[in-house]
């Protein structure tokens, strides 16, 4: 099993690149930058990783952002990311990143996307990784300070495909963010939300239907309504679900309770993610692995689960065709 994981072609649809600072590299760059931070060794980092919700992840997450200060952060950031995506066969990847994380600390926009950009278009260049940029509102912020965040991304429009809605799901549900959702879209992004990890069923609903979402991160939640669970499947809705993630988050309490496979069964167009997988233990392989080890999973749908990203992707329909062939041969060679 570990050896048809490992080989199988890939695709990430919810990575955060912020999530992705191993403590490694979050002391380099403090070090480069002369940024002070709260720990004195990597692993005293790592012992801090021990989550109960969703809130005790973000408070830690933001700190650790504090050591991104230049282009080159976010280039090294970025590539360090591209590295696992070469060993774990990830053939594609959609990545989400928070440019109020870093502006409201003084860093330009210009600077977080140049440097994420120039990774991403070095590793098309020389690994053969396609990408895709999507930029995320924090929902714990205002309306307000979206728009201007959405105003902020317009002279890069030609590197942001679409925009998305992150950080504390509760308490802040979908309706907020409909005014800004339905300006990025008419400005031609593509949308897609957090809904249902945390928060209840209702939010994948309203995020499908006030934020007119292309798909849905995350999404767990959906089990507690039937009929959305019905309507997810009949119209292929993607769910990005993060199996790692949702466990370190007491989403769900083990990897054995999780309902990936469950949904996958039902028709519903789940994908496996690493979300922010410096904090919760694992890359894409490890998320497969994870589900695999402890739920009973063929290698026919665990190859389903690639296809569905695949499916879900916002690439072009000849590349879907190229990578979906990729997958179908390596699962006939199995």
């Amino acid at each position: 099993m570990q050896a048809f994981v490992t080989g199988l072609p890939k695709v990430e649809l919810h990575l955060h690149i912020e999530g992705s600072l191993e403590p490694e590299l979050m002391f380099e760059l403090a070090k480069r930058n002369q940024v002070a931070i709260p720990f004195s060794s990597p692993d005293e980092v790592r012992a801090a990783y021990q989550f109960t919700n969703l809130q005790s992840f973000l408070d830690i997450y933001y700190q650790g952002a504090n050591v991104l200060l230049t282009e080159r952060d976010f280039f090294d950031l970025t590539w360090a990311y591209i590295e696992r995506c070469a060993a774990d066969n990830v053939r594609h990847c959609e990545i989400f990143f928070d440019p109020q994380t870093h502006t409201d600390r003084g860093v330009d926009f210009a600077t977080v996307i140049n440097g994420i950009s120039a990774a991403l278009t070095k590793a098309e260049h020389e690994l053969a990784i396609t990408s895709q940029i999507i930029m995320c509102f924090l929902r714990h912020l205002d309306e307000t300070a979206a728009f201007a965040t959405l105003e902020m991304a317009l002279p890069f429009k030609d590197k942001i495909i679409g925009v998305g809605l992150d950080s504390s799901e509760q308490g802040n549900p979908p309706e907020k963010f409909a005014r800004v959702f339905a300006h990025a879209k008419a400005l031609g992004f593509l949308t897609v939300a957090h809904a249902g990890e945390e928060g209840p069923a209702q939010n994948i609903v309203d995020a499908i239907d006030m934020l007119q979402v292309s798909r849905v991160d995350h999404g767990v939640s959906c089990v507690q309504d039937p009929a959305l669970v019905a309507s997810l499947a009949a119209s292929r809705m993607p769910l990005t679900v993060c199996p790692l993630s949702n466990t370190k988050l007491k989403v769900f309490e083990h990897m054995a309770d999780h309902n990936i496979i469950e949904l996958l069964r039902q028709g519903v167009c789940v994908t496996i993610n690493s979300d922010d997988p410096a904090y919760f233990g694992g890359y894409m392989t490890a998320n497969f692995m994870a589900v695999a080890q402890a739920l009973t999973v063929s290698n026919t749908e665990l190859a389903q689960l690639s296809l569905n990203a695949i499916e879900a992707s916002f690439i072009s329909r000849e590349r879907k065709l190229e990578l979906s062939q990729e997958v179908l041969s390596y699962l006939q060679q199995a």
